[in-house]
């Protein structure tokens, strides 16, 4: 029998979809935006759109399966109720890559622009920092995060009007550049890496059981986050691109902060760079809260040791051992750089989010021929359908390096399956 441990449901609809864009980080479209241009050759707005356009397919996918299954998990949860435990074990292995490393992306990002602002400072002291803070707000509690979220993401939308504001006031004082073709590949390439700004959405589905009514505020909690960060990624991008056609001359990792610099002074750019500092905390708080449920999902499903990740805290109700693993796995980040790990993570994502696709194709494959309505074949197998094939040319479209260790992080997942299973582990969910 499953265990009786439960976590708080302190989360609306309304707090719900608060976690969804602080995970996303709107003000990550100014932390990646040099990356990005400089692999989509220029393209980023063009990255953003087709990376939101492969999200919107995957996000009605779990919105499908988020009102099926109303429980913490994730992919995780959904591809071991539909394919069975041991494909699902190994599906919750990959997007490990996205809930455990993206929490030190997100550090790592922060780190950056503190380090390239206070230069003095040694880079690990602010990483550091981050990791105390959040693992220690994690574990009191999610139900203080969602009110720091709101203040935060306030200030993140603020000073993003602010900065696509100035942006607009030196449009056409640039040197012209002429425009390149349209390079596709080179598109792909820039909306592989653009899509570590949409992760948030699927994080949305891990608050399940922190959520009031999950099966309804759920599903829209996913829609609402992906619409509203690919708007706010791709119109913010636009702006940049008419104000910054070339940025050749800026650091790649921290393009924005000579940006607010030139657009609005040192005055501006400090604003800029505590914005989005603050911000990338922000983000850090709720994904740590994300791979942790994951963790505890796992704990508790027995496929992987539930004394230990299992465990809420006895006072806060948090899984508090997961959240300081969590914290642990971010001190990676004092050997990663940007480009690598978002690819790195993002290979995970595509995978589950590609058999996440497969589980909504399934769910209206079993369907009684009643059911299979025009509205369900839309939701259950167009969009999702959709949304392997974009996924698939995202996924082929990753730095090599990424794939390469994806598929090594892939290959020690099978390994720890097969002794797992060996070792009689408890794979089978208890469906009660």
């Amino acid at each position: 029998m499953r265990n009786k441990i439960e976590l708080k449901k302190t989360l609306g609809l309304g707090g719900l979809i608060l976690f969804g864009l602080a995970y996303m980080t709107p003000m990550i479209v100014f932390g990646t935006y040099g990356v990005i241009y400089e692999e989509s050759g220029g393209q980023v707005a063009t990255s953003y759109i087709f990376a939101m356009i492969a999200m919107l397919f995957t996000a009605v996918s779990y919105a499908v399966m988020a009102k099926k299954i109303p429980e913490s998990g994730s992919s995780y949860g959904y591809v071991s109720k539909v394919f069975g435990e041991k494909l699902g074990f190994l599906v919750g292995w990959i997007i490990l890559l996205d809930y455990l490393f993206l929490p030190m992306v997100i550090w790592l990002i922060g780190g950056v622009y503190l380090e390239a602002y206070a230069p003095n400072v040694p880079g690990w002291f602010w990483l550091v920092a981050f990791i105390v803070l959040t693992t220690g707000l994690n574990i009191i509690g999610f139900g203080v995060a969602k009110k720091i979220n709101l203040v935060l993401m306030i200030l993140q939308l603020a000073v993003i009007i602010a900065f696509c504001a100035l942006a607009i006031t030196i449009i056409g004082d640039q040197p012209a550049v002429t425009p390149a073709a349209p390079d596709f590949n080179l598109t792909f390439i820039g909306a592989a890496i653009a899509c570590y700004s949409f992760l948030g959405f699927d994080a949305v589905s891990t608050m399940a059981e922190d959520t009031k009514e999950p099966q309804k505020n759920v599903p829209k909690a996913i829609i609402w986050v992906t619409l509203l960060g690919g708007t706010i990624f791709a119109g913010a991008s636009f702006i940049l691109g008419a104000a910054f056609p070339d940025i050749s001359l800026f650091a790649s990792d921290s393009a924005a902060a000579d940006m607010a610099t030139q657009i609005g002074g040192v005055a501006f750019s400090s604003v800029f760079v505590a914005t989005l500092v603050v911000a990338q905390f922000t983000s850090g708080v709720s994904a740590q809260a994300g791979a942790s449920r994951l963790l505890f999902a796992m704990g508790r499903d027995g496929v992987l040791p539930g004394k230990m990740f299992g465990a809420l805290h006895s006072k806060f109700h948090t899984p508090w051992i997961s959240i300081i693993l969590v914290g642990i796995v971010g001190l990676l980040a004092l050997k990663m750089d940007i480009t690598t790990s978002t690819s790195f993570i993002n290979f995970g994502a595509f995978l589950a989010f590609i058999f996440v696709n497969l589980c909504a194709v399934v769910t209206y494959l079993r369907m009684e021929p009643a059911q299979r309505t025009i509205s369900n074949a839309l939701t259950h197998l167009v969009a999702p359908v959709l949304g392997v094939l974009c996924i698939t040319k995202l996924l082929i479209s990753l730095d090599s390096h990424a794939i390469t260790l994806g598929l090594c992080w892939l290959v020690a997942g099978a390994a720890l399956l097969v002794f797992l299973t060996q070792k009689g582990a408890k794979l089978e969910l208890d469906m009660e």
